[in-house]
């Protein structure tokens, strides 16, 4: 039988909740299935190194539970990652998407040297936005439940490529 690692496709299905620090019961945020688990190729997955420990050698219908901590998972939230930029940043042929900027959205977005950050919109004001560069899961200790519903090998694109191709993964 299959154990999960390296150059695997890996499928869990599982319960994701959350807690922040002082906070006494975790809030459920995400919850996947056997029938549309979330896939990753291990070792690539962008997931948090720890993440993907707990499920090192595990084999299908195997179940985990474990805890993630900020400081093993997407870092601590930091005020100093929260910003007003000029509203002016945010036009796009001398206008203002009023459907696209919304609080509450998050937007694809690139530093001065070309980096693409993912921000949150957090409110508009008439000159301004502020936006929050956090990972949203940041500061933020993560409580997973679930079980391994697959494991196959990836196939050399996909190893290659360093993501899960076809069905539940990237389509090119």
């Amino acid at each position: 039988m299959e154990t999960i690692g390296l150059q695997k496709v890996v499928g869990v299905s599982y319960r994701l909740s959350v807690s922040e620090q002082g906070e006494d019961e975790p809030v459920l945020i995400e919850t996947t299935t056997d029938d549309e688990p979330m896939l990753f190729l291990f070792g690539e997955s962008g997931l948090p190194e720890r993440f993907e420990q707990e499920l090192l050698g595990k084999q299908v219908g195997q179940r985990f539970n474990f805890t993630i901590t900020p400081g093993e998972g997407y870092g601590d939230y930091h005020e100093d990652d929260v910003a007003m930029l000029p509203l002016d940043v945010f036009k796009v042929d001398g206008k203002i998407d009023h459907e696209v900027l919304q609080p509450g959205r998050s937007l694809p977005m690139s530093d001065d040297e070309g980096n693409v950050l993912r921000g949150l919109v957090l409110e508009i004001t008439d000159t301004g936005v502020l936006m929050d560069f956090n990972h949203p899961l940041a500061g933020k200790t993560l409580h997973f439940d679930g079980k391994v519903a697959s494991i196959r090998s990836a196939t050399p694109e996909e190893v290659a490529h360093g993501h899960v191709h076809g069905p539940g993964g990237h389509q090119h």
